[in-house]
């Protein structure tokens, strides 16, 4: 039986040279992952290199060397060594998508959708990269997959890159995985956020409205709700029952929010609180998603993204919901309660991380090194479980391969988790049925 403190020894590998990008919004904890997967290669003996800004440097490529240092990095044992810990991303982010034009296995043999995919895979043989490994959320996940379909396309006799994908995202809503590195960081800036509005909102005798990330679960703004104190969290998990009904758009019924109902379950809260013990204040905590749940005449000349994500800060879904309760308060009672709206989310995505989020993500960096070096995997995600027990969950197992499109994962409404905000948002005195989403009788 070989040491406890003996370190695994290197396998033997064809992967000399492993390069990683980063794709998508910010989380704390990116660097943790990077540098202690670059570092866990380069102790072995191998090669690990950094893609700058996703994917658009190698989408750039146009066959001419790509200079280090603009496309790339390569990765120095010191310099890593003082950046796992820190906030930010090494090599940095962008949102550019290669796979935008793949919506369906067919699209993977027309020449024209896998063109940027085909300069991808080029730039990647001209850095004489063997691996790649990706990491962002799920759209991220999505194009890594495609990568890995495309190339099972090539001639016989062309080099495959092996591909491993590590999750990524605040807004905590990825299948294969309980927490994302970077959630519990940005619940906790988030969360003190909170605390220090419920002081100015004490003071002021007013509410705060605060959005927070989350296009489409509820986790980040439920743990933000919970940890900073909330008097009520609404998210779009909560949007059944009567805080939902459709309307037809293009001849296709499309689910909408009930906004009178959404509206008045705040107010309910507002005045649960005055009527209880005169708290004329607190804090009212919804997740951004629920902007794409608008009638659609309110997401007209919406802006949206490669992924065909709406620019949901430009909805200014929180001014929105502020107003409305304003005018709720004031035709209940007839006077006037202050609601500020404030959108909450881009000022923890690169704070420096918790100790949770360090070990998390360096687990998750070193996992995808055994994938590649100690399992010689593919096409998988990196995982962790108990006692973070790294695991490899299969990107079939996490994507539709009818449409090549990854499932959210809700909140589920009932749940422990779900009944914790429940139990401790201000208890509300209706005639609200169990099968209300939001009852905390």
């Amino acid at each position: 039986m070989p040491s406890p403190l003996a370190r695994p020894p290197v396998p033997s590998t064809d992967v000399k040279r492993a390069a990683m990008l980063f794709s998508g919004g910010p989380a704390p904890a990116a660097n943790a992952v990077i540098s202690t997967a670059a570092d866990a290669f380069l102790r072995s003996g191998l090669d690990a290199i950094g893609i700058r800004h996703g994917y658009s440097e190698l989408m750039a490529y146009d066959g001419t060397e790509l200079k280090e240092g603009e496309a790339y990095i390569r990765f120095d044992k010191k310099e890593l060594e003082r950046s796992r810990t820190s906030g930010g991303i090494t090599i940095g982010t962008a949102r550019a998508n290669p796979g935008k034009h793949i919506k369906s296995p067919a699209d993977l043999t027309d020449p024209e959708k896998t063109a940027p995919m085909k300069t991808v895979y080029e730039a990647l043989r001209s850095l004489e990269v063997d691996a790649l490994i990706s990491i962002g959320g799920d759209d991220t996940l999505k194009t890594a997959n495609k990568f890995a379909l495309f190339q099972e396309h090539l001639p016989a006799d062309a080099k495959r890159i092996k591909v491993v994908h590590v999750p990524k995202t605040i807004d905590n809503d990825y299948n294969g995985i309980d927490f994302t590195f970077g959630f519990f960081t940005a619940v906790e800036v988030l969360a003190q956020e909170v605390r220090n509005l419920l002081e100015d909102a004490r003071a002021q005798q007013s509410y705060f409205l605060c959005e927070c990330m989350g296009r489409s679960a509820g986790w980040l703004a439920y743990g933000t709700a919970i940890s900073g104190g909330a008097s009520l969290v609404i998210s779009v998990e909560d949007i059944v029952g009567k805080y939902s009904q459709t309307e037809t758009v293009d001849g296709e019924e499309r689910k909408m929010m009930n906004l009178d109902a959404v509206v008045e379950r705040m107010v309910d809260t507002i005045l649960t609180r005055e009527r209880e013990d005169g708290r004329k204040y607190g804090i009212i905590c919804v997740a951004e998603g629920l902007a794409e749940l608008l009638p659609a005449s309110a997401l007209e000349g919406v802006a949206r993204d490669d992924h065909g994500h709406i620019a949901v800060a430009d909805v200014q879904l929180g001014r929105l919901l502020a107003e409305k309760v304003e005018a709720g308060y004031a035709a209940k009672t007839g006077d006037e309660r202050k609601v500020k709206p404030l959108q909450l989310g881009y000022e923890s995505r690169c704070a420096r991380p918790t100790a949770f989020d360090v070990i998390l993500g360096s687990q998750l960096g070193v996992g995808a090194y055994r994938a590649l070096v100690e399992e010689q995997k593919t096409g998988v995600m990196v995982s962790v479980e108990r006692q973070f027990d790294l695991h490899y969950v299969p990107f079939e197992e996490l994507v539709d391969p009818d449409n090549l499109v990854t499932k959210v994962r809700f909140i589920e409404t009932g749940s422990d988790f779900h009944t914790l905000a429940r139990f401790l948002e201000t208890h509300i005195l209706s005639d609200q049925s169990p099968e209300d989403p939001m009852t905390n009788r």
